[in-house]
């Protein structure tokens, strides 16, 4: 609702404020002050330190940093690429205007429901079925880092699914019947007109899979090996053995590694918007 008086946006303002500092951005400014503290037996933190910093950036965390940063680079490009060629091919059977019309139809909504099943279910269960799946012949991925990447790709997948399905309903047809009538394949108008205008959206859908991947947890504790340990499993240990501000300082080298990732991402979505 558009609001036009003063008090009115006064008001809008204030409601802001009140809300979204305690639910949203307190918590986190807590999260950095206790990643300083040394003692936090009051109201406020006391004894400020960096020593958790240093340990947070070195060692055995920042190879868990590392192993986060590839684990959701890898699962990125996967769900990217699934989710693309999967919201392209429904894209093109809900639109079929010949004899098998409702057959198509019914194969687009087959793929809309199968690909965002893995947000319909929690994702330990996830990583339970993949961790069943791949713990037998044909295919042993039990206990390698493939396995991780591959639960993070398959719970990130609809995200970018229904990212370019949306793009994909946005885009002019013109462009492409354009092309089409000047003789251009099928396989050129994909990549030469389609993709490119699909840019801007595939980095916004490539973004939001990294950062969903970077705090993914529970399906994690269930598949990593020991040499494949993502940073959210150190910050669940560190806390678990009460070691509290040194996982707080994990969570901030973790939200600051996912936030500079975004930045530049939203860059590179920028310059794609303006070609």
């Amino acid at each position: 609702m558009l609001v036009h008086s003063r008090k009115g946006k006064w008001a809008t303002w204030a409601a802001f404020f009140v809300l979204f500092l305690p639910l949203f951005a307190l918590p986190l400014l807590v999260i950095v002050a206790a990643s300083f503290a040394g003692h936090w037996s009051g109201a406020f933190p006391s004894g400020f330190t960096g020593e958790h910093y240093s340990a947070a950036t070195r060692g055995e965390s920042l190879q868990a940093l590392t192993t986060s940063l590839l684990t959701a680079l890898g699962a990125s490009l996967i769900a990217l690429a699934a989710g693309t060629w999967a919201a392209l091919a429904a894209a093109r059977l809900k639109q079929r205007g010949d004899g098998t019309t409702r057959l198509s139809r019914l194969c687009g909504r087959t793929l809309d429901t199968l690909f965002m099943l893995p947000v319909a279910v929690p994702s330990v269960v996830v990583g339970l079925a993949v961790l069943v799946a791949f713990s037998k012949p044909p295919m042993i991925l039990n206990g390698t880092s493939t396995i991780v990447v591959l639960a993070h790709a398959i719970l990130v997948t609809a995200f970018a699914y229904q990212s370019v399905s949306a793009a994909i309903l946005r885009l002019d047809p013109a462009y492409e019947q354009a092309a089409a009538s000047l003789g251009a394949r099928p396989a050129y108008v994909l990549w030469r007109v389609k993709l490119p205008l699909l840019l801007p959206s595939l980095t916004a859908a490539a973004g939001l899979c990294f950062a969903l991947s970077m705090g993914e947890l529970s399906a994690t504790m269930m598949l990593y090996p020991p040499d494949w340990t993502p940073l959210p499993v150190r910050i669940y240990a560190a806390t678990d053995r009460g070691a509290t501000f040194t996982g707080a300082a994990l969570a901030v080298v973790l939200m600051a590694a996912t936030l500079l990732v975004l930045f530049a991402v939203s860059r590179i979505r920028t310059k794609a918007s303006y070609r």
